[in-house]
């Protein structure tokens, strides 16, 4: 890895391959059977994101509401953890809690988005009933929560870079001074907003700065190719059979 001293939960020998949601290849997405079935083609490392119940309950779950992936319709935050857990996704699979991830699956690393603010205090005691600060790393869409979780859980939390810090790494790497955004690494698209984002200036300027570089969703073959041979340090993928076997050809298969 390019940091020398990487957060524990980024110290792999490998390129680091993430199951986005679990993977949709065999399983409805964010279901245990889509995440187990990662776990036994030898994935290390879940994405997930997180949501809070009105009760507080911490679901490994995407969207704001139900209705596009469960049988059962409403906003997560407005139902208690007893009405959400009578929804399947895809007609047959419950909704995992985020616990259930971390006792499912004890040797691996896990990936996660607190989707709004109301789900920030609940992780936090999860993250730390379940002593996980090396096992876990949070991304989001909010500089402003990961700044949250960041003044919650200590240094010992691995967090990537906001949008506003990835935009400053952006700039950074084109010659700007904006200085080294408080992250371990870069969660990203190929492109923000249909611009190229991660190019081979980009990828070095951030190894440069002791940051890894994951892309994110990549299902194509000759994308997951051409990323690797940038120097990308991560790929997130709903096809993880694909990014497997990539990564064996590669010789870079790391489970």
């Amino acid at each position: 890895m390019h940091d020398r001293n990487p957060h524990p939960y980024l110290d792999h020998p490998g390129t680091l391959a993430f199951a986005h949601r679990g993977g949709t290849e065999a399983h409805p997405e964010n279901s245990l059977a889509a995440f187990g079935h990662a776990v036994g083609l030898g994935y290390t490392y879940l994405e997930t994101d997180v949501h809070a119940t009105a009760d507080g309950t911490v679901l490994a779950f995407h969207d704001v509401a139900l209705d596009r992936v469960t049988d059962r319709s409403g906003r997560i935050a407005e139902l208690s953890w007893s009405e959400v857990a009578e929804a399947r996704i895809g007609g047959t699979e419950p909704i995992p809690l985020l616990a259930d991830l971390f006792t499912a699956f004890p040797g691996v690393r896990i990936n996660i988005d607190p989707k709004d603010d109301r789900v920030v205090d609940p992780l936090v005691e999860i993250l730390k009933e379940h002593d996980a600060l090396d096992r876990v790393c949070l991304g989001s869409f909010s500089d402003r929560r990961l700044r949250r979780c960041r003044t919650l859980l200590g240094p010992g939390l691995c967090t990537s870079a906001g949008p506003l810090a990835v935009a400053r790494v952006r700039l950074s790497s084109l010659g700007l001074p904006t200085g080294r955004p408080a992250a371990h690494c870069l969660q990203v698209p190929v492109r923000q907003g249909g611009i190229p984002l991660v190019d081979r200036r980009f990828v070095d300027h951030a190894h440069a700065r002791g940051m890894q570089v994951h892309v994110w969703t990549i299902d194509d073959p000759a994308e997951m190719h051409r990323l690797l041979d940038l120097g990308v340090d991560g790929l997130m993928t709903d096809q993880p059979t694909l990014l497997r076997s990539v990564l064996i050809d590669r010789e870079d298969w790391v489970a």
